[in-house]
């Protein structure tokens, strides 16, 4: 179930599931009989999965308003910049881009721009 959960979900970066990465079709999501069998205990099997997936999801719903309550509560408001506010840049990941400068602690620890 798990595999099958992890395969199922869409991807930020690719914007697609892996399962459709791989075999270009989307995975049959659900327990969804197309039509009534014979077979009384394919049918129990099929109800008991629809109950768990549904309770499941209920959990899951309400933990994830739990979990956003708890963070919201700690998370500060993000300042907004506009075009033309002053802002100082760190130059920790910007060394490369720095040229005529041979020493390297010699170099600005934040630029203004």
């Amino acid at each position: 179930m798990v595999e099958f959960a992890y395969n199922n979900k869409v991807h930020i970066g690719t914007k697609v599931s892996p399962f459709k990465v791989n075999s270009k079709q989307d995975l049959r999501i659900g327990f969804k009989q197309r039509k009534m069998g014979r077979f009384e205990k394919v049918n129990k099997f099929v109800e008991k999965m629809q109950k768990i997936q549904g309770e499941t999801k209920t959990v899951l719903v309400k933990v994830q308003e739990d979990m956003k309550k708890y963070v919201d509560r700690h998370r500060r408001k993000v300042k907004e910049y506009r075009v033309g506010d002053l802002v100082l840049l760190s130059t920790k990941d910007l060394k490369y881009q720095i040229v005529g400068r041979k020493m390297e602690k010699l170099i600005e620890k934040f630029v203004r721009l």
